[in-house]
């Protein structure tokens, strides 16, 4: 029986204009009333997930920032923060390679290290509450998040191999979109967060259902018993699941909701 239900929300949950499906809400709230939980797992902060989610906060759990927030039952059990020094290591290598540009996040802001028309918003990089800023914030504020864009989508891979080379003791990388790449503690990700879920509810497993379509849902689906691929997911993904579903342009994550909550009532 599927307890937990997880899904991304960039290219998975949400439609073609980055929205929440209104039938999504009566659909956490049905499956929550049969006992299956819901988790949205995201790159996203915590604070823009709940805007995105704001009639049924209360009906649903939360792991942001890539695991570095997670939200159980309307209560924080766990935050991640960045070593200030890592942090400073990852500005001085992005900054020796000229194609890239560094973005850092605390709670509710977005440092930006280097000029806004330097980034381009893309999907979960909506460079909300920006600061432009010289440096990277001191140790007084909790970075939580970080992401680094790339002007080439050519160069997108090399560099996420290069950064790893130079950084692989502190962080990982994960291309996401097309000229982002995802900076995540190194022992930190979406499955970090989404075990901390399991174990608070006592869950295992086979148990659970998850939906992605990027790299940084790989480790979710594969620490799950039942890993689910978008249409539009990346080659990896895919390979990994137990089935491929439709696009998220079909609204095919929460036809799959719909046939959990089916079985339920059957």
């Amino acid at each position: 029986m599927i307890k937990l239900i997880c899904s991304d929300m960039d290219g998975t949950l949400l439609d073609e204009d980055s929205k929440v499906p209104p039938e999504t809400f009566d659909l956490i709230r049905a499956l929550k009333e049969r006992g299956v939980n819901f988790v949205v797992t995201s790159g996203r902060r915590y604070d823009t997930l709940c805007e995105f989610f704001e009639p049924v906060i209360e009906d649903m759990d939360f792991v942001a920032s890539n695991g570095c927030q997670v939200y159980v039952q309307g209560q924080m059990i766990d935050r991640e923060i960045y070593s200030h020094k890592a942090v400073m290591k990852l500005e001085r290598v992005v900054q020796m390679f000229d194609c890239l540009h560094l973005m850092v996040n605390d709670r509710t802001r977005s440092y930006l290290l280097d000029d806004l028309d330097k980034f381009e918003r893309a999907l979960d990089k909506d460079l909300r509450n920006e600061v432009r800023v010289n440096v990277v914030p001191g140790p007084e504020v909790n970075i939580l998040k970080g992401s680094i864009y790339c002007d080439d989508a050519d160069y997108l891979m090399d560099m996420a191999y290069a950064l790893d080379r130079e950084l692989g003791d502190s962080f990982r990388f994960a291309p996401s979109d097309v000229r982002w790449i995802d900076v995540m503690p190194r022992y930190v990700s979406k499955a970090t967060g989404i075990q901390q879920v399991m174990d608070h509810y006592g869950i295992v497993p086979d148990e659970v259902m998850a939906f992605g379509d990027s790299m940084n849902d790989y480790e979710i689906l594969r620490l799950v018993g039942h890993p689910v691929a978008m249409e539009n997911a990346r080659y990896a993904v895919k390979q990994i699941s137990e089935r491929i579903i439709g696009s998220n342009k079909d609204h095919s994550v929460q036809q799959e909701m719909r046939r959990v909550l089916e079985g339920l009532e059957g």
